[in-house]
């Protein structure tokens, strides 16, 4: 990967589901695009509500462009038989911000520890085969704050780097959240600090 593609990753389009069944016992796959640890443990806790009679919730996610967050849980499975297979599935195909869920009916037969590495590494795959891999890019997001007096320096400088624009204030003073790929965040930072009397408020690095 090239320098200048550091702040680029591959995840997911949309939330998806897959299924698997193996001697009576059923594995039910959710695959979620997601930007944060919050984000994890909200769509885990509505999935222990919904589907509160299953024997097992193994799930597995990674965050970040840079591929080094992440975590698995094998939820009262024999160690290794389930998370690492799901997390797994993330990692071969490259993603990161995706979190992926199998829920487990049980059957009534042991499965085995490789049964069971076959069928949540199954279901997962299903999962991802039932959406869309797409490429992004962790974005840069600040808030600018300015006065009347330079409204048109600031509008020409928003207009030639096209950041994306929300939160928009314009009172006693102007106030405009910005969010514009990570790589790009510096120079356009520079370049809207070199006008008088505006300044940056608030900065954090989006993941989405």
């Amino acid at each position: 990967m090239n320098i200048s593609d550091t702040d680029k990753y591959l995840t997911l389009a949309r939330t998806s589901e897959g299924v698997y069944k193996e001697k009576g016992s059923r594995f039910l796959a959710f695959a979620y695009p997601v930007a944060s640890e919050s984000e994890v443990k909200e769509h885990l806790k509505e999935l222990k509500k919904k589907y509160y009679d299953a024997r097992h919730h193994v799930y597995a996610f990674r965050l970040g462009a840079d591929l080094k967050a992440f975590r698995c849980s094998d939820d009262g499975e024999p160690s290794n038989s389930s998370g690492p297979p799901v997390l797994g599935q993330i990692q071969s195909f490259g993603l990161t911000n995706v979190l992926l869920v199998v829920v487990r009916y049980f059957g009534g037969t042991k499965l085995g520890v490789s049964g069971l590495i076959h069928a949540y590494r199954s279901a997962a795959a299903d999962a991802i085969a039932n959406n869309s891999i797409i490429e992004k890019f962790e974005q840069d997001v600040f808030t600018i704050e300015f006065g009347y007096a330079v409204m048109n320096e600031v509008m020409k400088v928003l207009k030639e780097e096209n950041p994306e624009q929300s939160h928009q204030q314009f009172d006693n003073t102007c106030r405009i959240q910005l969010s514009i790929r990570k790589q790009d965040g510096e120079r356009v930072r520079s370049r809207l600090l070199a006008i008088e009397g505006l300044s940056i408020v608030f900065l954090k690095i989006r993941r989405p």
